[in-house]
């Protein structure tokens, strides 16, 4: 059995067609040697339970819903199912029962096929961050000359505004001291790329707000500034998305710099050879 379950772990997995990955709970317990569904059943708990503790969205893993199965004569009925992503099929593979060797081996198809995802995800983020902070860096030059036009002396003070609208009040010091940054350290380089897709669209609308409507003086442009912040919140809010100041802190964006240079290098040798 030494290949033939990975083949079986490729052959049941399903595509809903929007590139997202899943296994039927029911076809899994089946291919683990679970006589019953019922007997499986007990195992996805456990695994459930391991991806809160993992402060993971349950939902994202773990999908209940109606799987069709044919009685012949055409006729079909409904019964429950789970669509089960990769990092809960690992799961479910560390609390299955470790004695069977599908489940052994299963637990070594799962762990690396996870962190394959995870490495492949890491790059996606990485370069959405380099793109997105190398944008901020040129849209805040021309925010700063429209501010400079509409009459801003302290410039400073200007951004400051444009935060405390996004963040709910929070001054620039504040967001800095809750990522816990060391003061030479940038805010902007150390956001990930939803919290850096935000401040994008709060420095482009305010850039173009103040040079649409030639807003004049400082008082004024300082307040155009936390209103289109205030704006770009209430709209994540409405959207059901996360407030930018309780989104994840993600490491110093020159180590995004170092990891995606590291994976080209490797590219790169392997091309060669």
């Amino acid at each position: 059995m030494t290949n033939e379950p990975i083949v079986i772990f490729e052959k049941i997995k399903k595509d809903n067609g929007n590139s997202f990955e899943f296994w039927s709970a029911r076809e899994l317990g089946n291919i683990l040697g679970y006589s019953q569904y019922r007997h499986f059943l007990p195992v996805i708990e456990k695994a459930k339970e391991a991806c809160i503790n993992s402060k993971q969205p349950i939902k994202e893993h773990f999908e209940d819903y109606l799987q069709m199965i044919k009685l012949g004569h055409d006729a079909e009925r409904p019964i429950n199912d789970i669509k089960l992503s990769r990092y809960a099929c690992y799961l479910i593979m560390q609390n299955a029962d470790p004695s069977k060797e599908v489940v052994a081996l299963g637990q070594t198809y799962f762990a690396i096929q996870t962190r394959r995802q995870e490495i492949q995800d890491q790059m996606i983020e990485d370069n959405k961050r380099l793109d997105l902070r190398g944008e901020i860096t040129a849209h805040n030059k021309h925010l700063a000359e429209a501010a400079s036009m509409a009459g801003v002396k302290n410039y400073g003070v200007f951004a400051n505004y444009g935060y405390m609208g996004l963040y709910g009040g929070r001054t620039m010091q504040e967001i800095h001291h809750k990522k816990n940054l060391k003061k030479s350290q940038k805010i902007l380089d150390f956001m990930g790329s939803e919290e850096l897709a935000a401040n994008l669209f709060r420095a482009t609308q305010t850039d173009a707000k103040l040079r649409r409507e030639q807003i004049k003086g400082e008082v004024m442009a300082n307040q155009t500034h936390f209103k289109v912040g205030q704006k770009i919140r209430e709209t994540i809010k409405e959207l059901g998305g996360t407030m930018p100041e309780s989104l994840t802190t993600p490491d110093a964006i020159t180590q995004a710099k170092k990891r995606i240079k590291s994976i080209s290098n490797k590219s790169e040798k392997l091309r060669i050879k």
